[in-house]
């Protein structure tokens, strides 16, 4: 006789893991760290950053424009810990509020080019064949031109300010971003459940926005975080070449560029600690760019979870 308590065979087979059924029922903060730790120290390291920049007149020791020319090019001390500059400005203080400049037109660029880079490549790709060969010829012109030669230009017919800045790196975001999400939406407007909102009556602005868009954002997320690194990098080269943020506001770009016009050979601790926070940022945000692809991929996704 076999036991009460014995179990069908194949019913182990039948029953999930509960390994598995925990993991699947976590949040999505803890999956993603799960499934990506050193992106998610980047993404807790660029929170660091960011709370900083918001809060940089409560943390900075100092007044980052005040200028003491008894205390020039002092090495870091227990007074000033990075040392101060070649006008006697504390270098954290000039850090902390850079970071705030930097961040802000680093994000403000970011998302108002991929905002319009998403909206035209969703016009782009649904708007039929003679809409996407002439928005297509346009965005090829915009791309034919480097980034930082195309923010120089804009640059120069805008003039300077921190709005022109934001404006001039927007602008060179938005073809890639217009690429990707066109390149999504003519595999997506071929799907079933799109032909099936067609034959239901539904006006092509509707399918776009309410049917097409939502499956294009996934990709825009990476391509935001990844977006985010290049246009902190664009305002670092234009404010170190003297054309980005006007000084005496700081900004890391502008607080290399500065010290390196006032000597050949600076003191190290004035070029490493703004190089420092311009290379840590934008190693971040690829890496976090490269976990969020890698998490929101379908294929990849069972492999890291």
């Amino acid at each position: 006789m076999s036991s009460p308590t014995a179990l069908a065979p194949g019913a182990l087979a039948r029953q999930p893991a509960a390994p598995a059924v925990a993991r699947r029922s976590a949040s999505p903060l803890v999956r993603f760290a799960r499934s990506s730790p050193l992106g998610a120290v980047c993404a807790v390291i660029l929170v660091v950053i960011c709370m900083l920049a918001i809060f940089a007149d409560v943390v900075a020791p100092y007044d980052p424009l005040e200028a003491s020319y008894s205390q020039t090019r002092q090495p870091p001390s227990a007074a000033h810990l990075l040392g101060t500059d070649h006008l006697g400005r504390d270098v954290l203080s000039r850090v902390l509020h850079g970071a705030r400049v930097t961040m802000l037109v680093g994000l403000s660029s970011v998302l108002l080019g991929d905002s319009i880079g998403f909206l035209w490549g969703l016009l782009s790709g649904y708007g039929g064949r003679r809409v996407d060969l002439i928005s297509q010829r346009f965005t090829e012109v915009l791309l034919s031109f480097p980034t930082l030669i195309l923010a120089m230009l804009l640059m120069i017919g805008l003039g300077a300010g921190l709005h022109t800045v934001i404006v001039a790196i927007a602008v060179t975001r938005v073809p890639g971003s217009t690429r990707i999400v066109r390149s999504v939406v003519l595999t997506v407007k071929e799907h079933a459940f799109v032909e099936a909102g067609r034959c239901l009556g539904a006006s092509p602005l509707r399918i776009a926005f309410r049917h097409i868009a939502p499956q294009c954002l996934a990709p825009m997320t990476v391509v935001l975080s990844l977006n985010l690194g290049t246009a902190i990098f664009a305002e670092s080269a234009l404010s170190f070449l003297g054309i980005g943020v006007p000084p005496p506001t700081p900004s890391w770009g502008n607080m290399l560029g500065g010290v390196l016009a006032e000597a050949f050979r600076p003191p190290w601790w004035i070029v490493l600690c703004p190089g420092l926070a311009i290379t840590l940022t934008i190693l971040c945000c690829n890496l976090v760019g490269d976990a969020l692809r890698d998490f929101l991929d379908p294929k990849l996704r069972h492999r890291l979870l």
